[in-house]
């Protein structure tokens, strides 16, 4: 498989475009505006980041008011880890925006049903049900995964959010899986960064929610405890943000929409992948991340 690596202008300027194996990378210019051919020589930083530290890397960053973008590996699918929690919550409050669904309903669970990375849920477990509302800031902010489950569940299942996500405009998201039950086989859960980043997008800053729950969803997103230790870790500290991230051992992803002062916001996403990932490692990449978009795009 071919690894591609670009940096485009969304304005209707000129794309510039270079395609090499997984192991050579297209070195091109990392610049805000549309830059001239003689400027390909210079080091793209997304593609030194991936070279310094190994493993794979995609990225995908939008700039909301000049519409200038940052794609590199943008198109190729990386596991999703628990940012697919972030599309449930979204699911789960346009079934509370329709009706269908209430944030004061109680969904039953007992200690049976706990699986791992299960902070919130775990501390309730006793009292044998938790709300609506408390399972979806617990996936938001905590990245709870009995909480996923529960609401994964309600939804119907990981086909129905599948099938929620193509009708929101996601071409590419699949969810085949819930997490860590025992004995589950199936594909993993996927996504690209261009996929996800757009879906981003259209939860938190466009019409796909009711004001009311758009304004829940994002103020939960941006309690996300280990936010700044990735992409949002990146930004100048007087940017606001929220974001989403996904975890395993060998996984670090994160997508975020950051505001700066004055401006309209960029939406970000990097996913990236190495065998024995070392701790802290995966976090200083997305980091790196942050700061290389910001000083493209800002």
């Amino acid at each position: 498989m071919r690894a591609v690596a670009r940096w485009e202008s969304d304005r209707g300027g000129s794309r510039l475009t270079g395609a090499l194996s997984r192991r050579l990378f297209c070195l091109t210019t990392l610049a805000a505006h549309v830059a001239p051919a003689s400027a390909a020589s210079l080091d793209n930083p997304i593609a030194a980041i991936e070279a310094e530290h190994g493993g794979r890397l995609g990225v995908f960053a939008r700039d909301t008011g000049t519409s200038r973008v940052v794609a590199y590996r943008a198109d190729e699918r990386f596991l999703l880890e628990s940012t697919f929690k972030g599309p449930l919550a979204a699911m789960v409050l346009t079934h509370v925006d329709a009706g269908t669904e209430t944030l004061d309903s109680l969904v039953s669970y007992g200690p049976h049903e706990l699986v791992p990375a299960s902070p919130v849920t775990a501390a309730h477990a006793g009292a044998g049900a938790l709300p609506v509302v408390a399972l979806v800031r617990a996936v938001l902010e905590r990245s709870d995964n009995t909480a996923a489950n529960l609401l994964l569940r309600r939804v119907g299942g990981p086909g129905a959010l599948t099938k929620w996500l193509r009708a929101s405009g996601d071409g590419v998201t699949v969810i085949n899986r819930y997490e860590f039950i025992p004995g589950q086989t199936g594909a993993d859960n996927t996504t690209t960064p261009r996929a996800i980043a757009q879906t981003a997008a259209r939860i938190s800053l466009g019409r796909l929610l009711k004001p009311s729950t758009r304004s829940l969803n994002n103020r939960w997103m941006s309690g996300n405890v280990i936010a700044m230790q990735r992409l949002r870790g990146g930004v100048p500290p007087d940017w606001s943000g929220l974001d989403r991230t996904g975890t395993s051992a060998s996984v670090r992803n994160d997508y975020a929409i950051v505001w700066p002062p004055g401006r309209a916001p960029l939406v970000l996403a990097a996913y990236y992948e190495k065998a024995g990932l070392p701790d802290g490692d995966g976090e200083a990449v997305l980091r790196a991340v942050g700061a290389a978009v910001v000083s493209s795009l800002a």
